[in-house]
């Protein structure tokens, strides 16, 4: 994946394509349910109950080793989430957890189920969705094998920007709380690798940091060094 492709391939895109008629009948499934901040939705290893969309908020994808918590995405308002454990049958192979409070709409399982029976082309748009999903895995595991942590930083950090961006004066504000910790882990790297190169970046004027917040100053800078380091990569 380029850096012309940063705005992210949000998992809602496949929603969108689904005809009006079918996407009713799915949304019309659905139910509210409320969640707490720190709350799960589930976890590595629960059994699928049901088909989920974010309403409001933000959830942290994610898996627990130990004492560590190791995130792989965040999810936010149109997101659907919890799709691959009702085609194959296996458990939650990680955890969904709200990040402040959150509102989910709720798929039950058994309604799903049923409208796939009647609407069997609704799998064409799940298979889409998770090929999407595919995509993303090969990009990230071939990112963290051939790209250095400076073009695999500023990657994620162009990506979280295009989904989670906001305007402040000629910068953009990355409206998630970001501690150093869990950017590292997102990133596969120590958090002293990650600060070293956070606070260059700040120095050179291409970032700002503020309690748990980054803001890109030059984000033209970020693009042109994961050009760059993507080109001696390939």
């Amino acid at each position: 994946m380029t850096p012309t492709d940063t705005p992210a391939l949000l998992p809602s895109y496949w929603f969108r394509d689904m005809p009006a008629d079918l996407a009713a009948r799915l949304e019309a499934l659905a139910s509210s349910r409320l969640l707490k901040p720190t709350e799960y939705l589930y976890r590595v290893g629960d059994a699928a109950e049901g088909f989920y969309r974010v309403q409001r908020g933000r959830l942290r994808l994610g898996a627990t080793l130990g004492a560590r918590e190791y995130t792989i995405a965040h999810v936010g308002p149109g997101d659907w989430l919890g799709e691959v454990p009702l085609l194959d049958g296996q458990p939650h192979g990680s955890d969904a957890q709200a990040v402040g409070e959150a509102e989910v709409r709720v798929v039950p399982r058994r309604l799903l189920e049923a409208l796939l029976e009647q609407e069997p082309t609704l799998y064409r748009h799940f298979a889409r969705r998770l090929a999407i999903a595919m995509r993303l895995s090969v990009s990230y595991y071939g990112d963290l094998a051939t790209l250095p942590l400076p073009a695999r930083l500023a990657k994620r950090l162009l990506e979280l920007a295009a989904q989670y961006g906001e305007a402040e004066g000629t910068g953009i504000r990355i409206d998630l709380r970001l501690p150093q910790q869990l950017l590292a882990d997102m990133l596969v790297t120590s958090r002293q690798s990650l600060s070293k190169e956070l606070k260059a970046w700040e120095g050179r004027g291409w970032i700002a940091m503020k309690y748990n917040t980054l803001i890109l100053r030059q984000p033209e800078a970020l693009r042109a060094l994961l050009r760059q380091q993507e080109l001696h990569a390939g």
